[in-house]
């Protein structure tokens, strides 16, 4: 018997005038030891199939069909007070974002403690105690320490390793973990599903991990089920699914993979539509209404969950996969794909002559001033954010800028489009030197150069229309009269496909794809010929980022536009960009051609950020589980002496503690990289 039983499950959400369908027969089942995955896009049913296992709904949310059994006890029938002994004690939740799920006024280890308390009846001083053993358990650094600090004294990745301690605090025989690394950059990523792979291991448990990121799921999941508007629509094990898939929802999700076509430089499969509205479930398959294979049956008659095995369920009248159908294996097998593939990389593109430069950066330094005392404050140290960097962006181009989080690369957007000021170093923008310009000359200049925000809906006022939106960079810059005005905000609108009718709502009435196009949107009013990109697709599900980065890639081609492309994520970048620079703690460590760096990276790090990069193969993720960046990221305050990654390097010698290693030359493609022992040699070497 599995440990849980999920059947026929079907929860309501309702409103003032209707009710949504949240869930409507989910079947799931997960035995002790093993791994659940549950995938498919923002809305689909993820998280409201783990917070009704929780019995955590939101207000005017119910269980009103099916049931749910761990170990054999029906949990739909144990009342508040019950499910309160269940939480926290048999069942653990790690949430998506730490941050709102931890409590800001409470120290870390009183918050796990809390948990102790109440289901072991521990003192104070075990409850304590037990704090700091889990915190130890999940690899926190300096658990003692750590247990007496507050949330907001922790980095991103030690939030989330405090979130997964008070989830595991009681030892539960599930843990559901949600979306655990969405905002997370790929070497901490790597640590926290590494670190919840040996606990379950350890301890023994189930695991259900809820992600839309199919690369995440496939070197941790021994099973994996596809959810689409409230229902499973497939189900098998990992290794089946990613081979052979069946349903043609779940083939599109594969088929909108960036690293899928970073090579060829097809445009990615895109999944027309949006998911249907479950206040009123259209009859038939759900998908039916963005299926490329949709027959009148599909529309009328709902399929059932079946298959020719009973470890392979699909609900589908015409799987992928049989003679006719899709090839199950990429868009190459799929007429109606190909046909969207119009604008495929022209190969003679690639060996035209570089472009000249729009923007050349010229050893950029930031710093910022570390002070103390409250009313005579004094500096005692300087945070080195980017130290002496040199880079240029080309007309027509896309530089790709990766690296961890705190690596530098947000703060050289920032001082790129004039939000913050540099320490030293020189911007050349088309020729002139920012800083040496008239003011009012540097203000025209900032017109060519616009800012595309990570959370676009933090970035818009939430008490302003769209449209009022879109017209503030146009009245700041008294750019044409009203009506043109007006007439050119309808044009970008056009231009990056949303209905005219968007202008009049406000951005909280917007889905996440839908902001991010109107905040590209809101960059090209001003006709700007740089765009500073800064993880715009990172908060994302992969169907939603395959229009962003379609969009973009078509802008870019119809417009002329150059793009400074900021990310953490290595195969969004690769498929987007022309070249790419790596940076690690303030310094550029490597830049080059994107083909050349992902297939003969010469800097170690760049090798252990490509290795630690998840990829949707589940072969090729489980062969690599061993490698990649290990440690933690030191301190911008106090950086090492020479080689700033030489405290994580494989490779590191006394040199690279005494010198520090200029950029080299790697061939003959401007690949450059800094390094006293790099992984190829340099020519004449």
């Amino acid at each position: 018997m599995a440990l849980l039983e999920v059947t026929g499950l079907r929860t309501e959400i309702r409103l003032k005038r209707s009710v949504v369908h949240a869930l409507d027969g989910v079947d799931l089942a997960v035995d002790a030891g093993e791994t659940l995955g549950i995938v498919g896009e923002s809305g689909c049913g993820k998280t409201m199939t783990a917070m009704s296992i929780m019995q955590l709904l939101p207000n005017g949310g119910s269980v009103v069909g099916g049931s749910v059994r761990l170990d054999g006890r029906d949990l739909l029938a144990l009342g508040p007070d019950g499910m309160d002994r269940v939480r926290g004690n048999d069942i653990g939740m790690i949430f998506q974002d730490p941050t709102t799920s931890l409590n800001p006024t409470m120290t870390i280890g009183r918050q796990i403690s809390e948990s102790v308390r109440i289901h072991r009846r521990a003192s104070r001083k075990e409850a304590h105690e037990r704090a700091v053993e889990v915190l130890s358990l999940v690899g926190m650094p300096s658990p003692a320490r750590r247990a007496l600090v507050y949330p907001h004294e922790l980095s991103g990745g030690m939030r989330q390793r405090a979130m997964i301690a008070m989830a595991l605090a009681n030892e539960p025989k599930l843990l559901i973990a949600d979306e655990p690394t969405t905002a997370l950059d790929v070497t901490v990523q790597k640590q926290i599903l590494e670190l919840i792979d040996h606990l379950k291991e350890q301890l023994g448990m189930a695991v259900i991990l809820v992600t839309h990121d199919l690369g995440v799921i496939a070197g941790r999941a021994d099973r994996i089920a596809v959810m689409y508007a409230g229902k499973v629509v497939e189900t098998t094990g990992t290794e089946e699914l990613y081979s052979r898939p069946r349903h043609p929802y779940t083939e599109a999700l594969f088929d909108s993979l960036p690293e899928r076509f970073a090579q060829s430089g097809e445009r990615l499969y895109s999944i027309p539509g949006l998911p249907p509205d479950l206040t009123a479930p259209p009859p038939g398959c759900r998908f039916a209404t963005r299926c490329r294979y949709a027959t009148e049956l599909c529309h009328a008659q709902e399929p059932p969950l079946a298959g020719e095995l009973p470890d392979h369920r699909y609900a589908c009248h015409f799987p992928v996969g049989e003679a006719g159908t899709g090839a199950g294996s990429g868009t190459a097998g799929h007429p109606v794909a190909v046909a969207l593939l119009k604008d495929a990389a022209d190969p003679a593109v690639a060996d035209a002559a570089p472009a000249e430069p729009l923007l050349r950066v010229d050893d950029l330094v930031k710093e910022y001033a570390v002070t103390s005392g409250l009313v005579l404050r004094r500096t005692v140290g300087a945070v080195s954010a980017v130290a002496g960097l040199s880079l240029t962006v080309r007309r027509g181009e896309t530089l790709g800028l990766v690296g961890e989080s705190g690596c530098g690369k947000t703060t050289v957007g920032k001082l790129i489009v004039g939000l913050e000021r540099p320490t030293s170093g020189s911007l050349v923008f088309d020729g002139r030197d920012l800083a040496l310009v008239p003011r009012a000359e540097r203000r025209r200049l900032r017109r060519d150069v616009q800012l595309m925000f990570q959370d676009s809906y933090a970035a818009m006022n939430p008490r302003m229309p769209v449209q009022s939106i879109m017209r503030e960079p146009l009245d700041i810059h008294r750019v044409d009269g009203q009506a043109d005005r007006d007439r050119r905000i309808r044009e970008i609108f056009d231009l990056v496909g949303l209905p005219l009718s968007a202008l009049e709502r406000y951005p909280h009435e917007f889905s996440g794809g839908q902001r991010q196009r109107i905040g590209l949107a809101r960059a090209l009013t001003l006709s700007p010929r740089l765009i500073v990109a800064d993880e715009p697709v990172s908060a994302l599900d992969v169907s939603i980022q395959s229009q962003v980065l379609n969009l973009m890639r078509d802008l870019q081609g119809e417009l002329g536009l150059s793009y400074l492309f900021i990310s953490h994520d290595l195969s969004v970048v690769r498929y987007l960009s022309d070249r790419i620079g790596v940076m690690y703690l303030g310094k550029l460590v490597e830049i080059g051609p994107a083909p050349s760096v992902y297939a003969r990276p010469v800097h170690h790090y760049t090798r252990g950020l490509l290795d630690t990069v998840p990829v949707a193969d589940p072969v090729v993720e489980r062969a690599k589980s061993s490698r990649g960046v290990a440690g933690e990221l030191p301190s911008a305050i106090d950086p090492p002496s020479g080689c700033r990654f030489r405290t994580r390097c494989p490779a590191a010698q006394q040199i690279c503690a005494e010198a520090e290693p200029p950029l080299t030359a790697f061939g003959p493609d401007d690949h450059l990289a800094a390094c006293h022992f790099p992984l190829r040699p340099a020519p004449g070497s």
